[in-house]
């Protein structure tokens, strides 16, 4: 499949790694300008203490045919938030695409614990980071996003709307976070339109994250090792298949189509035709319901 960006401006913010890092690196390789944001610096670790970079983004998406910029911003922060909305503005002019990637709260999570067992302060920073982050970035930046038609605004989230009504995601923070995130974009469907803009919810499947594959112990090169102790990641996905359904996303005249739906990865591969980096599409959310879901022994065919 081929996609054209030249000339278009992205924002990603959250980029430094897993989703966010696939994202930028494929909107670069449709020739997008792509700010790519986060805490962690060549300089300085976050509280993730990961060793990916932003520097390291905005290098991959300018090796892919971008160019890419990478500006630490913490999105907590209103004033950097603020200030790279206005560098933007002023080294640019216009911002075409918003990515809301901005997570970070895994390491924060009690998975086995109830609300009441939960440590309320982890709890309470996963909703900011998961939660104010995405509405503090779209604040300052939507009046840039919408002073020319056709911007388009993705709140990125961990499972699709129809999933999460209808499954417990692990945790209650967790789970709050994630489907706040859906809700987010369906209420910008209502208002960006009358400026000619379009929101949407994007979930990958499971995603093979940089984290994800240091916790099985493989590269992208041989992940399905990672099979022989969890034969479910036969379904995973690289995070160029997200970024690619970005990009498609990004370069679809008639994008308003999708305004206000919850989508994923592999939904959009079936639309749009593009592949994963190994030639498959995987439909991870419908293996995930018809066969992980249902207890079947792991099989990725016909779902990939």
């Amino acid at each position: 499949m081929t996609v054209t960006l030249n000339g278009k401006i992205a924002l990603v913010a959250g980029a430094t790694r897993g989703a966010g890092r696939g994202i930028a690196v494929e909107l670069g390789a449709a020739g997008a300008t792509v700010y790519v944001t986060g805490r962690t610096t060549r300089e300085r670790r976050s509280e993730m203490d990961r060793p990916e970079t932003i520097e390291e983004t905005a290098e991959r998406v300018t090796a892919a045919g971008g160019r890419g910029i990478a500006v630490p911003c913490d999105h907590l922060d209103r004033e950097q938030v603020r200030a790279l909305v206005e560098r933007i503005d002023r080294e640019q002019g216009r911002l075409d695409v918003l990515v809301n990637d901005i997570w970070g709260g895994d390491q924060l999570a009690s998975w086995d614990d109830s609300l009441w067992e939960h440590d309320l302060d982890k709890g309470l920073r996963i909703l900011r980071l998961a939660v104010d982050t995405h509405i503090i970035t779209s604040h300052y930046a939507l009046p840039l996003l919408i002073r020319n038609p056709g911007g388009l605004v993705i709140e990125v989230t961990d499972g699709t709307t129809e999933y999460n009504d209808e499954h417990y995601r692990n945790s209650f923070f967790y789970d709050l976070a994630k489907v706040s995130v859906n809700r987010m974009a369906f209420a910008l469907s209502k208002e960006l339109p009358e400026h000619g803009a379009t929101a949407v919810s994007l979930t990958p499947g499971w995603l093979r994250s940089e984290m994800m594959l240091d916790l099985f112990k493989v590269t992208e090169e041989n992940w399905r090792d990672a099979t022989k102790d969890q034969p479910h990641f036969v379904i995973s996905e690289s995070p160029a298949y997200v970024g690619r359904a970005v990009a498609a996303l990004a370069a679809d005249p008639d994008v308003a189509r999708w305004n206000g739906r919850s989508l994923s990865s592999g939904r959009l591969a079936q639309v749009y035709g593009f592949t994963d980096v190994d030639g498959s599409r995987p439909d991870a959310w419908r293996y995930i319901v018809e066969i992980e879901g249902a207890g079947k022994p792991a099989d990725a065919t016909g779902y990939r």
